[in-house]
């Protein structure tokens, strides 16, 4: 009966990913030289052959590798001063940081929209990589601390003690030791900045759109859902190719942090 519902679940979770590969391959849309139901690669040939759907590819991987870089490279030092320093109302601060990433992210999109537009980040893959980090920070913050709070203090006092300087530690000695910890952090920030829709919409009013919104305009009158699909695969391939490196560091994240 357990495997039953494995089984189940398995089908149900796997059944429109399936769906959307084989679709990916036939024509949807018959044209002069294709009929409907043809299979090949025609629908990945015109998805890379058209000029603002590449853009959007590009602009995305653009936008989730500064996220990701900002959000490691600011949050582990604050992670650091938060598990190893005492002072009044850290753990309330903590605490506040994690309700921030709880607001819904249409409270804010009013004065973000205006604030950025001030300083010319709309319409740009940074301006979404900067607001994503508002929301990505207080993740990272969080999950870094608990793994650099898992590390015991003599750890650091002896490092000190051999000669290394605050960055030598750093690089040397605490970055191998909660490398796990990295890769959980770097999981969720991909993850939430790669399909987030809410700024993508509000921030990429005429150019620096993201694959989210590029898959939203090929709905039409008529809509390829081949072209489609096929745009929605190639949108899988950077998080499954995200997973597949950070695949070892992500197991002993959970598994210690469980």
């Amino acid at each position: 009966m357990r495997h039953l519902g494995i089984l189940a679940l398995a089908v149900f979770i796997l059944l429109p990913l399936v769906q959307a590969i084989v679709l990916s391959f036939t024509a949807t849309l018959p044209t002069d030289t294709l009929t409907e139901g043809t299979v090949g690669l025609m629908n990945y040939r015109n998805v890379l052959a058209a000029p603002e759907l590449r853009a959007a590819m590009v602009n995305s991987l653009i936008y989730v590798v500064l996220n990701v870089a900002l959000c490691i490279g600011v949050g582990l030092p604050a992670a650091y001063a938060l598990a190893r320093y005492r002072f009044t109302g850290d753990r309330h601060f903590l605490l506040a940081i994690l309700v921030f990433r709880v607001t819904p992210p249409v409270v804010l999109s009013l004065p973000i929209f205006i604030l950025f537009s001030h300083f010319g980040l709309v319409n740009s893959p940074v301006g979404i990589a900067l607001v994503h980090c508002l929301f990505n920070l207080p993740v990272a913050i969080w999950i870094l601390e608990s793994f650099i709070r898992a590390v015991p203090q003599e750890f650091d006092e002896t490092a000190f003690l051999d000669g290394h300087s605050g960055l030598s530690f750093f690089f040397r000695h605490l970055i191998p030791q909660i490398a796990p910890g990295i890769g959980v952090a770097a999981f969720f920030c991909f993850i939430f900045s790669w399909v987030e829709v809410v700024f993508a919409r509000i921030l990429t009013v005429t150019g620096g759109k993201p694959i989210t919104m590029a898959i939203q305009a090929m709905f039409s009158f008529q809509t390829d859902i081949g072209m489609v699909m096929a745009m929605t695969c190639l949108s899988l391939v950077p998080g499954v190719a995200m997973i597949w490196f950070v695949r070892n560091h992500l197991a002993k994240g959970f598994t210690l942090r469980a």
